[in-house]
């Protein structure tokens, strides 16, 4: 057993039950451990949402980044940006729950150590929204207001998106860039 079978079940556990729900025995009965042998591996329940928001926001990152620091147009990096970030959701919905979902149940010391990791996110997102501006693609006077608007609109998607369903990942993220390049005004 490692820890990151461990944090793979709570993702799974605190998705189902919301973290206040799970519990530390909940964890340990989907690996079965007993709930002693768990603490041998993770301390608590704050140490194990911290490490999965650290997992997910260290994922997204690295992929965003990526594309963020390419040299193509910025509608062109936002729309691949937009596309990746949903993806990356719906491919790891257990961890991407956690995230978008569980983040307020960090306590002050451990919400102090995310939101670094959190705002530096955002900051890529903006950059690229004011290199846009900047050159002229895209007309914005906030970027910050822009990009937590996107952000909400993407997260959202989480609660009621299926891969069963008519649409894929990929084609509602490309809508969500034609509607959030375009508007709704003919």
């Amino acid at each position: 057993m490692t820890r990151e079978d461990i944090l793979d079940a709570a993702a799974q556990v605190i998705r189902q039950k919301g973290f206040h729900g799970a519990s530390m025995s909940d964890i340990a009965e989907v690996v079965s451990l007993r709930k002693a042998s768990l603490y041998h591996h993770v301390s608590s329940k704050q140490e194990i949402l911290l490490a999965l928001l650290e997992r997910a926001l260290g994922m997204l990152t690295e992929q965003i980044a990526g594309i963020s620091s390419q040299s193509i147009p910025a509608d062109e990096k936002l729309r691949l940006m937009i596309r990746t970030y949903l993806s990356a959701l719906a491919e790891n919905s257990d961890l991407s729950s956690v995230l978008l979902f569980e983040h307020r149940s960090l306590d002050k010391k451990s919400h102090a150590r995310h939101i670094p990791h959190r705002d530096a996110f955002e900051g890529l997102w903006r950059d690229v929204v004011n290199e846009g501006a900047r050159a002229k693609i895209f007309s914005c006077a906030d970027a910050g207001m822009a990009v937590r608007a996107l952000m909400g609109v993407m997260n959202w998607t989480l609660t009621w998106f299926s891969p069963e369903g008519g649409k894929s990942i990929e084609v509602i993220a490309d809508e969500y860039a034609d509607l959030f390049f375009h508007g709704l005004l003919k």
